[in-house]
């Protein structure tokens, strides 16, 4: 007997996995029985649909029953059907791409309505993706690669969000108010080649006496790429110019910390002079990043500056000539380099920002601002101090992923750098808070690599390296992953390639909180290749920045006593010491389990050479 999906009573559709019947008489010029149309895909999945049935089935099945039936309602009013179920939701085909978008919105809203007197952990919360394309009828089984991505797209879409295919963006555009997020191309499971992928949601409504009023900011920072102007006199060179603009907007969008406005809205602003301050007011925009390029002869040059729109001041700016040689290569480079440049000097300025107001009147993204302030500090005390403000964010937004990640970090660095928890301890809540985060966004990379470091702790070198490196493919700007991924390396080997992902994450993000720990793993790959001049060198950089951080003191001492500096070894063994008391217990009374055993007997035959008599 085929088992009831839990959604079927609500649309009256066998739950055999199949479509309907939808349409019984071919059209004309259809091939052995197989149609081919065009469709809009909806697909729908209800979130900890699961959890929420072992926490009280019947109070669950009653909301979402009433939810379900608003749906097939709201489904049936947009000319829809549905056209098969899968998991804990279902697709449906709607004729038009528009009216799927319509029908999605309005659906979404009725889930938030029924919330609204629901406590937090009962609410039935949605997702939804949408897609368009081909779709192949056979026997009345709708099929095709457009209705696996519109599933896919569900997939990735935020609890209670919306993600539409750049087609559907397309198809839409000008014909429905919308706000679309740009996160650019997705690799999707089962899907061959990346997917264009917006975030979307309806249009503000804005009420007649308050049209002056600019749109709310959003708690990540948000920020407006400009059309670059053309100043080559030659209207070719637009389409570069345009290119490089459209280009950072792709990659900036990549990164979880800021809010990317989409194209269409920041390119209204193309040619004449422009007041940044009202690009500010106007798009609800903190940060503008404007620029040109000039291309003369066998040379390229592209400036960009990116400017605080209240103030008009400028946070950063830089200038790139190049010669014309390869087109789409400069474009490609200076795309990168602006890119990268761009997420720490927002970074910066939005700490600045958070010091600035008292701290019972954080929002969630402030106080989280705020903890790395002082987890840049690298001390014991402002480490406590941090996770107190990564607490307070939880409490202000339990769906803001960024201060779960920062704490799963603070939770290693405990146990490894201050030698304050146990490494067991260490671990549960570090993968605790990793996969808290992760839940919130799958595909956030810095989560992702959060959830790698207490792997690694626990011996597990290559399944955590794997799951590294594939948050770098998910973002290549995040310096969080490619410190974990050559923190593995600086352990395990190889050392040099170890090293390399360290300085490119300290490329990526100079002033980053974890960076007293970055300099420690490169002087760790150091001493493990027998580099000891080099290891003293980087360890003493680290020391001097950063006198609180215990770990570099180590690393210095054992180098130094290898080189046979046995007095100054001496000394920064006992600042190690002075700094974190318990610091030799973890590294020489048992072996940690990522600690190799060929490199902790070299250890500890550096810290014997500095003075310890163990």
């Amino acid at each position: 007997m085929t088992q009831r999906h839990p959604f079927e009573p609500y649309f009256g559709i066998p739950a055999t996995g199949a479509a309907p019947n939808l349409a019984p008489n071919l059209a004309p010029g259809s091939v052995d029985g197989i149609e081919r149309r065009l469709a809009a895909l909806l697909a729908l999945d209800v979130v900890n649909y699961s959890r929420l049935m072992a926490r009280d089935e019947e109070d669950t099945h009653q909301r979402i029953g009433h939810v379900l039936e608003r749906i097939a309602a709201l489904i049936g009013a947009a000319q829809g059907r549905i056209i098969s179920f899968n998991g804990d939701g279902f697709t449906a085909e709607i004729p038009s791409a528009v009216e799927a978008l319509r029908c999605a919105f309005r659906i979404q809203a009725e889930a938030a309505k029924r919330n609204a007197d629901v406590a937090p952990d009962r609410h039935i919360t949605l997702r939804i993706g949408i897609n368009s394309g081909d779709v192949v009828v056979q026997a009345g089984r709708v099929g095709g690669d457009a209705l696996n991505i519109a599933a896919r797209l569900e997939q990735i879409a935020e609890p209670g969000g919306i993600c539409m295919s750049a087609r559907v963006r397309d198809d839409v555009a000008g014909k429905i108010g919308f706000v679309a997020e740009d996160i650019g191309p997705q690799a999707l499971k089962n899907i061959s080649g990346p997917v264009h992928v917006f975030r979307v949601r309806p249009e503000p409504a804005v009420p007649a006496q308050s049209v002056t009023e600019p749109p709310p900011l959003p708690d990540r920072p948000p920020i407006a790429v400009l059309p670059f102007a053309n100043m080559s006199g030659d209207p070719e060179q637009e389409y570069f110019a345009d290119g490089v603009a459209e280009d950072i907007i792709t990659e900036l969008s990549r990164s979880h910390a800021l809010f990317v406005i989409a194209r269409n809205s920041s390119f209204t602003y193309r040619g004449g002079n422009v007041d940044i301050r009202d690009v500010g007011r106007k798009l609800g925009v903190r940060y503008v990043l404007e620029g040109s390029v000039r291309r003369g002869g066998d040379r390229v040059r592209v400036t960009a500056q990116l400017i605080e729109a209240d103030s008009r001041r400028h946070i950063w700016a830089e200038r790139y000539d190049r010669a014309a040689q390869d087109v789409f290569a400069i474009q490609d480079e200076i795309t990168h380099a602006v890119a990268t440049a761009i997420a720490p000097a927002v970074a910066d300025a939005e700490r600045q920002r958070a010091l600035r107001k008292p701290p019972g009147s954080l929002t969630a993204w402030e106080a989280y601002q705020r903890g790395l302030w002082h987890m840049l500090k690298s001390n014991l005390d402002d480490h406590r101090r941090a996770q107190e403000f990564f607490q307070q964010a939880i409490a202000v937004d339990e769906n803001f992923g960024a201060p779960y990640t920062a704490l799963a970090y603070s939770y290693s660095y405990e146990a490894v750098g201050y030698i304050t928890r146990t490494l067991d301890d260490a671990r549960v809540l570090a993968k605790y808070a990793a996969r808290k985060a992760i839940a919130i966004d799958p595909s956030d990379a810095d989560a992702q690599a959060a959830l790698a470091w207490p792997i690694n702790g626990a011996g597990f070198a290559a399944d955590a390296y794997d799951r590294a490196t594939k948050a770098i493919a998910t973002n290549p700007n995040s310096s969080l992953a490619y410190f974990v991924a050559g923190l593995v390396q600086a352990w395990a080997g190889p050392h040099a390639e170890g090293r390399a992902k360290l300085h490119t994450a300290m490329r990526l993000n100079p002033h980053d909180p974890i960076n007293a720990a970055l300099l420690s793993a490169i002087a760790t790959a150091y001493y493990f290749e027998g580099n000891y001049e080099a290891c003293a060198e980087t360890a003493r950089r680290a020391a001097d920045s950063y006198p609180g951080f215990p770990q570099t003191h180590r690393w210095l001492a054992v180098a130094l006593g290898q080189l046979g500096r046995t007095e100054e070894a001496r000394a920064a063994l006992q600042k190690a010491i002075e700094t974190a008391p318990r610091t030799l217990e973890l590294y020489t009374v048992r072996r940690p389990a990522y600690f190799r055993p060929h490199y902790y007997s070299l250890f500890l035959d550096g810290l014997r050479k500095a003075g310890w008599s163990g």
